[in-house]
């Protein structure tokens, strides 16, 4: 029996949860009637199709606008899906938001882990590390920007769950960092500050990436020293246009970024010898 689109179109849902769940049920009423037979694992592959769906909606349109003024009907409009059908995979919308964190930090997780079993001298690591947060921030902009805005956000379950997936990555360093001979003699507390310091840099680092792919260059920088500078090939550099402008700029950002990363190498092999000079600083 054929239905009009008129008999399958879903009424307007409502806002209480009785009412949507009646939708989901309606829907699901509609695949029968149509003689839509779907395999448990037909249905899980279009279950997560659905749910995919409506996290790259949200993601797109988190390019304009914050994780809290989102609107549920925003996100599945632009994912071509009925309201209530957004309940069989969010029960809200922080729970997509959390979905989203976790689907960010993935690949790059992957990616550091990499950096981590290749071992090599400190400067092959660094180079290796600064490299990785480039290519990363240049194949998920969205991801990254997302949780450039949301790190401090006002949603509190994505800010927790960011906040858990940095302290993941500290976690996975200070284990690399306490193997290390350089850390011999060091107390747990201060390899965990290390590993914090080298994980905020890399936050830092991938902002600054992501901006200069976006904003306007700093005019002005040398890409060669590092520091500030207004020679005339550097600023015709600037001006070569938007693209040329971006390139210059993240050079800047990767130099910058290994330079600070030398530096807080250097640092750490003299730290022991200094450590007692700052405590007596510290009981003064």
């Amino acid at each position: 029996m054929k239905h009009s689109q008129a008999e399958h179109a879903a009424p307007e849902p409502v806002d209480s949860g009785a009412g949507l769940e009646v939708r989901a049920e309606a829907e699901a009423e509609i695949e029968v009637e149509a003689g839509i037979e779907l395999s448990g694992g037909v249905r899980q592959v279009r279950k997560q199709r659905t749910r995919q769906a409506l996290l790259d909606a949200a993601l797109e349109l988190l390019e304009q606008q914050s994780l809290s003024s989102l609107g549920l009907r925003e996100v599945t409009r632009a994912a071509g899906i009925a309201p209530a059908a957004f309940y069989r995979h969010f029960p809200d919308m922080a729970t997509l938001g959390v979905a989203l964190v976790e689907a960010s930090f993935g690949s790059l997780r992957a990616m550091v882990r990499e950096i981590r079993a290749q071992g090599g001298d400190v400067d092959d690591v660094i180079g290796r590390s600064v490299d990785v947060i480039a290519q990363h921030v240049h194949e998920q902009p969205a991801h990254f920007r997302f949780l450039a805005r949301e790190r401090h956000g006002g949603v509190a379950a994505v800010r927790v769950a960011i906040a858990a997936e940095l302290d993941g990555f500290v976690r996975d360093l200070v284990e690399d960092l306490s193997a290390q001979p350089e850390s011999a003699g060091w107390s747990a507390t201060e390899v965990r500050v290390l590993a914090e310091l080298y994980v905020n840099h890399t936050m830092l680092t991938a902002t600054a990436i992501l901006e200069a792919t976006t904003g306007e260059p700093r005019l002005g920088v040398d890409p060669g020293s590092g520091v500030d500078a207004t020679s005339s090939r550097a600023g015709a550099e600037v001006r070569a246009g938007a693209d040329s402008a971006a390139r210059y700029e993240e050079r800047v950002i990767l130099n910058a970024a290994r330079m600070q990363l030398r530096l807080i190498s250097l640092g750490r092999r003299h730290w022991l010898e200094e450590r007692p000079a700052i405590e007596e600083q510290d009981r003064e």
